[in-house]
This record gives structure tokens, sequence and C-alpha cells, in this order.
């Protein structure tokens, strides 16, 4: 059934198209040929000659424009994203505490992913879809990665700042933003069943 309706939409697409149109086009003129009796007996091959001929000169179709990401083909997106981060942290060594942080850090990211209503209401809020792609894709490989490469640096040249210190204020910077994340969407939710209930007081007020 599905196929049938694919089928059907390629034709009437084809039908609408400029290749048809000018085939169109000039078929009818080897139709007119034909009435005028210069086609002959080979008329038939005109006609369907003068439409090929038509249909390769046409112009091509513009190509359609990009369709636009809704918000669960952003989130899928995310969390692609975020199962490979996954992988990649699983498989560097951090120092404690920072490796306490950046576990809680993933836990938080993997909550908010998780397909469910809490997902629903992130999707809802490109803003909050933005934040959390940008932490996943930019903000948490570019922590470890730094630190990973500082730490390489400090082992020639001891004595300077330490990555480690660095490493854990960045985890925490990046801990703090999930947290306002998180309580925006709370609060996006209490305003939803504020409003809620306003419209059932109003209606039984009517």
């Amino acid at each position: 059934m599905a196929t049938s309706r694919g089928a059907g939409t390629r034709l009437l697409r084809y039908l609408e198209s400029k290749r048809n149109l000018a085939g169109s086009a000039c078929g009818v003129l080897g139709l007119g040929l034909t009435v005028m009796g210069a086609a002959g007996a080979y008329w038939p091959l005109v006609v369907a000659g003068l439409y090929g001929v038509g249909a390769l000169l046409a112009p091509p179709e513009p190509p359609e424009p990009p369709r636009p990401e809704g918000p669960t083909e952003q989130l899928d997106g995310v969390r692609e994203r975020f199962g490979r981060l996954r992988e990649y942290v699983a498989g560097v060594e951090l120092p404690d505490p920072a490796a306490g942080r950046l576990a809680e850090l993933m836990d938080r990211y993997g909550a908010l992913l998780e397909p469910g209503w809490v997902a629903d209401v992130l999707a809802a809020g490109p803003e909050s879809v933005h934040a959390l792609s940008r932490a996943i894709e930019l903000d948490v490989p570019e922590c470890v990665d730094t630190y990973n490469r500082t730490r390489w640096w400090t082992r020639l040249t001891p004595g300077g700042e330490s990555p480690e210190r660095h490493l854990e204020r960045q985890l925490s910077l990046l801990h703090e933003e999930v947290e306002r994340l998180t309580a925006d969407l709370q609060d996006r939710e209490a305003r939803r069943q504020q409003t809620h209930t306003a419209y059932l007081e109003e209606r039984g007020r009517s």
C-alpha cells in the first residue's frame, strides 16, 4: 500500500514537472504536423520523438530546499553524539575528584536525553537543546583533551599551574550550567501546570 502511494506521488510529481510540460508541448506540435499531413504514416514516431526532444531540452527542476530538523531529529543527533562521548571518556583516566565530577555530569546528561517526557520537555526549548549539544559536542571533549595535553607538558616542565585544578573547575562550571538547565526545564513544567490550573478554573466559572 505504501509502495503504491509512493509510486503515485512520483507519477504526479513527474506530470507536473518542466520536462513533462515541455515534452507535451512538443508532442502537441507533432500532432499539429500530423493533422496538416506533414508527418505521414510515421506520425506516432514523430509525436513521440518530439516529446522526447522537448523533455530532454527542458531545464532541470531546482533542487528541493533541505528540510529543517525538527526538535525530535535534533535530539536524536544529540543522543548519537552523547553515545560517542560516553565511549570516549570511558577510556580516559582522570584523577579524583575530577573523574567523579565527570561521571556525575555524564549521568545528568544521560538522564535529560533518556527518551520520555523529560526529553520531550527538553526538545520543546531549542535553546536548551543547543546548550546541551554544545556541552556534549564541544565543552566536555575540550576539557578532557586540554587536560591530557597540559599534563604531558607539565611532566616536562613541572612547577606550573596544576592541570587537575583547571579540569575540576571546568567540570564544576559545566555542572552548574546543567543545573541551571534542569531548573529551567522544571520551571517550564511548573508554569505549564499553573496555566492548566488557571484554564480549568476559568472553565469552571464559565
